[in-house]
């Protein structure tokens, strides 16, 4: 998608700090952090929100996760972390292609206030 901020980032339009990257998905610092470890992991291939997730393109929530276990065992994150998708407007999403927040460095609170 020409317009999708994440396809952009993802094509390197846009630069990013990037964490981690294969032919599949995109992991990058939030450039507005909400802990003291936030992170997100997109895949590259645009995907709106959780609601386009069909049996033809699920396989990549499967490899998101386990970029997101690698991640977090890299950073040493063995304290827990979140991992937050907001799907739809009343959902929290303001970017319109899917991706997973992963937060932590601190207790998290739930629900989240």
């Amino acid at each position: 998608m020409m317009d999708c901020l994440f396809c952009k980032i993802a094509a390197g339009e846009i630069p990013s700090k990037k964490i981690y990257e294969d032919d599949k998905v995109l992991a990058f610092y939030d450039i507005d952090p909400k802990a003291p470890v936030h992170f997100l992991v997109i895949p590259k291939q645009h995907i709106p929100s959780a609601d386009y997730i069909t049996a033809e393109n699920s396989a990549i929530v499967g490899h998101v996760f386990e970029v997101i276990a690698k991640i977090a065992a890299e950073l040493k994150l063995e304290k827990g972390y979140r991992v937050v998708n907001n799907c739809g407007e009343h959902g929290g999403q303001t970017v319109e292609h899917l991706h997973f927040h992963i937060l932590a460095g601190r207790s998290l609170a739930w629900p989240p206030g």
